[in-house]
């Protein structure tokens, strides 16, 4: 089978995405899944992501990790995929869409700058050492004195694979403060085993979670990543969190064909 695919990138987190309204990929081979996104013998991706025709919305998001599987919301992912419903004129500056985490609108300017609310977060758990919520995907949090000198792999894996976390795992994301509001972040994430150059949910976890610790009192936070930088703007009410945008570019990088 002859397969056509763009490549699309935020923040340097990177995707495989498809075009799937006519129901034409296998959803079901984790393994072709797995090679498309192999950076060796593969096409090389963060994640792969499948958009689908939906009955009520502009489209649906179906994504993969890395590792083959259907996982939880990839925040950059749908910043990218609202970019690559513009460019197949699905949308022109709004969306709105499904995802596995729910419903999410998005706008998208004439600079492909993309913002999309995440869905609202009632639950931040603050602990001495840590902070854990979900933002459409687990996210685990430590403050750091120098996030450029962590073994963010080494680290990231020992916490994703202890039994604080169990089988299921999390993400873990390091951080340190820059200013006021603005905050260094480096992700592990599940899935892809790995440390990428920029998480979505992971920063938009780590906004929340920095307003929470009282780190800042902004409602709108700056996160410098790996790849990029990206930011967060949210509303906040006795510990619960509504309105929440993450904001970045999303950008086309290729396209072709794959046998597989």
């Amino acid at each position: 089978m002859e397969l056509s695919f763009y490549k699309y990138q935020g923040t340097g987190n990177d995707f495989v995405m498809i075009d799937n309204r006519k129901n034409i990929f296998p959803k079901n081979d984790n393994t072709l899944i797995k090679h498309l996104c192999d950076r060796r013998f593969g096409i090389g991706a963060d994640g792969l992501i499948l958009l689908e025709n939906h009955h009520s919305y502009d489209f649906k998001m179906v994504y993969y990790n890395a590792d083959g599987n259907e996982s939880s919301m990839c925040g950059n992912g749908g910043r990218c995929l609202v970019a690559f419903a513009k460019q197949l004129g699905i949308i022109t500056s709004k969306a709105e869409f499904e995802a596995v985490d729910g419903y999410h609108y998005a706008t998208i300017d004439t600079e492909n700058i993309v913002s999309l609310q995440m869905i609202n977060v009632d639950d931040v758990k603050v602990e001495n050492n840590y902070t854990f919520l979900n933002t459409g995907s687990p996210h685990h949090i430590e403050f750091v004195e120098d996030v450029k000198n962590v073994n963010v792999k080494e680290e990231g894996a020992k916490i994703r694979y202890s039994d604080l976390y169990g089988k299921a795992g999390s993400n873990i994301n390091f951080v340190n403060q820059v200013d006021g509001d603005t905050f260094s972040v480096r992700t592990y994430e599940r899935g892809v085993e790995d440390e990428t150059l920029s998480c979505g949910t992971g920063v938009t976890a780590v906004a929340l979670a920095m307003y929470a610790n009282h780190k800042t009192d902004s409602h709108k936070v700056n996160l410098n990543v790996e790849g990029g930088k990206l930011a967060v703007s949210f509303n906040e009410n006795n510990g619960k969190f509504s309105d929440i945008f993450l904001i970045g570019p999303a950008q086309f990088v290729f396209k072709g064909k794959v046998n597989c």
